[in-house]
């Protein structure tokens, strides 16, 4: 039985790479898994942040929340959701932890300092060998941006979490000394008022991603509510520093708006324009929980002990050395579209379900294109037993496996959605739950290739008989032709199949013009891609196979060449 893997929570610190100590960066470099935490926007900061220090080959455990600040349908409301979660990723990175693989789990600021990776402490350390590698907090880069000092001799910085109730933030904001608050975003309007009642409203500063190359200062008094992203935060530095006989402007006197860059001197101020919420999400708890500090293991640095937490929770939660043994969850089937090709092209959504996923199910080549994680399992298979396949993911999620089917585009499009809802829908399989996750269709990749082909209203067929009929499709061929619908033709060809592309064309010459455009794509998205305009009567069918996918213009769609490429579109206004 292999030793155990170390957990270590690492600090990124506040937004600049550069910020990420020695230390860090070793041991980022050094993780076989790293694991992080993002909105379901698939985005983390703290990847980016780390992204310097990693390197090829590295297991990735995308720790995507399910909610954020939205409501949820779960029947233990926020807080049951974000349990759940917690206990989840817990189980996967004991998958890791326990097959002896070192995991590393980056955390923005300070993994101690409201950050994501406490989460994951308080259900892990005191299983597996534990490190915890501070970062610069966001408080300490904040003060360092603006140019003030946060304390001075006998001064006291007190720090606060926005999410406090506006009362408590008053009276605790009256106090002397420094004052840092986090968590604005949502939370700034009743901040801002906390600080009007506290009479400091003057004194405080904003500062929105500290260090970033998105970083914003200015007088708080002066931001707008509705421009307040989550990692931004108010500061009110030291008295006595704000004394010394500097250039740095007081509230109300900033240049150029009051933005004072990271690694500028006063003279090179900016000011920078708010952006979109980007970010990951430190989540609190509700339930009090007493947590005991045990040692866990000798560490290798110097022969400290690394220290772990046990937690003692209420009745009806998890064991303690159950978390990551799979006995407490219920499976399910998401059924997951790939796009068209590489990561570019899939969802945030896509890549949670793959991310959670205990087992991948699908036809052989699609799989390859999701990287290799051994905490999963792969079962690929031909492209000719789809039957077959939903009804081994079906069994494998009926036996308590989070089960991910996948197809490649969007898999409700000719794909594997279709036959694993029809096996679904078995007397045996009626309790096991089924998701479809969807992605970008081939169609819309050649189209958006091209132009805008489809920017009217069109169809999809697929050639291939070997499901339907020839005569079906010629009917459906012929009813679209006259109905002037722009067609996508998926299945066009393949090494067995020649004369239906063929037959397809000819059947269609005789309801188009024959300079009607068609696009023909190819491996859109992959390292072979061409996109090729040709019209109806050109249209050579030799060379066409199943990598390929064609549209057919109507009789409105356009082809014309604007700087040096393509212009396809087909517009939206039709001839009366």
């Amino acid at each position: 039985m292999p030793a155990k893997g170390w957990l270590r929570g690492v600090g990124v610190g506040p937004g600049d790479p550069e910020l990420v100590t020695v230390k860090a960066a070793r041991v980022i470099g050094a993780a076989e898994v790293i694991a992080y935490h993002s909105a379901r926007h698939g985005r983390s900061v703290a990847r980016a942040v780390a992204a310097p220090y990693l390197r090829d080959g590295q297991i990735e455990e995308a720790l995507v929340y399910p909610v954020t600040t939205e409501t949820t349908r779960h029947p233990g409301g926020y807080q049951g959701a974000i349990d759940e979660f917690y206990e989840d990723c817990a189980r996967r990175l004991a998958a890791h932890l326990d097959a002896g693989r070192d995991v590393v789990v980056l955390c923005e600021g300070d993994p101690f300092f409201y950050g994501s990776y406490m989460h994951m402490h308080k259900r892990l350390a005191h299983r597996y060998p534990t490190e915890v590698v501070p970062g610069v907090t966001s408080v300490s880069a904040a003060s360092a941006v603006l140019g003030r000092p946060l304390v001075e001799r006998e001064e006291s910085l007190t720090v606060l979490p926005g999410t406090l109730p506006p009362d408590t933030l008053a009276a605790r904001m009256a106090e002397p000394g420094s004052l840092a608050v986090l968590k604005l975003g949502r939370t700034f309007p009743a901040v801002r008022d906390a600080l009007d009642r506290a009479g400091r409203l003057g004194e405080a500063w904003y500062v929105e991603r500290a260090t970033s190359d998105r970083q914003r200062i200015a007088p708080l008094a002066e931001v707008n509510p509705a421009e307040v992203p989550y990692f931004s935060l108010a500061i009110i530095p030291s008295r006595a520093g704000a004394r010394l006989p500097t250039a740095t402007p007081a509230p109300g006197e900033a240049s150029h708006g009051g933005t004072v860059p990271y690694g500028t001197h006063h003279g090179e101020a900016e000011r920078r324009e708010s952006v979109p919420f980007s970010a990951e999400q430190s989540r609190g708890e509700v339930e009090r929980r007493e947590v005991v500090p045990v040692p866990v293991e000798q560490g290798s640095h110097g022969g400290a002990v690394a220290y772990g937490e046990v937690e003692l929770r209420g009745p009806g939660s998890v064991p303690d050395g159950q978390v990551g043994r799979g006995d407490v969850r219920r499976g399910e089937v998401a059924v997951v579209g790939l796009g068209p090709a590489g990561q570019a092209w899939l969802t945030p959504e896509a890549q949670d379900a793959l991310a959670r996923a205990d087992d991948l199910v699908g036809y052989g080549p699609y799989l390859d294109r999701v990287p290799p994680n051994p905490r999963q399992r792969r079962y690929p298979s031909d492209n000719r037993v789809e039957a077959e396949r939903a009804a081994h993911a079906l069994e494998l999620a009926g036996a308590g496996s989070r089960v991910a089917v996948v197809s490649s585009g969007d898999p409700g499009v000719f794909a594997m959605a279709a036959a694993v809802l029809e096996v679904a829908c078995e007397p045996r399989f009626a309790d096991v739950p089924v998701r479809v996750v969807p992605g970008l269709t081939a169609a819309q990749a050649v189209a958006a290739r091209a132009g805008a082909p489809l920017g009217h209203d069109y169809c999809v067929l697929s050639l291939s008989d070997r499901l339907k009929p020839w005569d079906v499709i010629a009917a459906r061929l012929t009813a679209a032709a006259r109905a002037d619908l722009v067609i996508a033709i998926y299945n066009p060809a393949s090494r067995a199949r020649r004369r239906q592309v063929e037959a397809a064309r000819d059947l269609l010459l005789r309801h188009r013009a024959p300079d009607t455009p068609v696009v023909v794509g190819r491996d859109v998205g992959g390292p072979a891609e061409n996109v090729h305009i040709t019209t109806l009567d050109k249209l050579d069918v030799n060379d066409i196979d199943m990598r390929c996918l064609l549209l057919i213009g109507s009789s409105t769609t356009r082809h014309a060449t604007r700087n040096g490429g393509p212009a396809v579109y087909t517009p939206r206004r039709y001839p009366a």
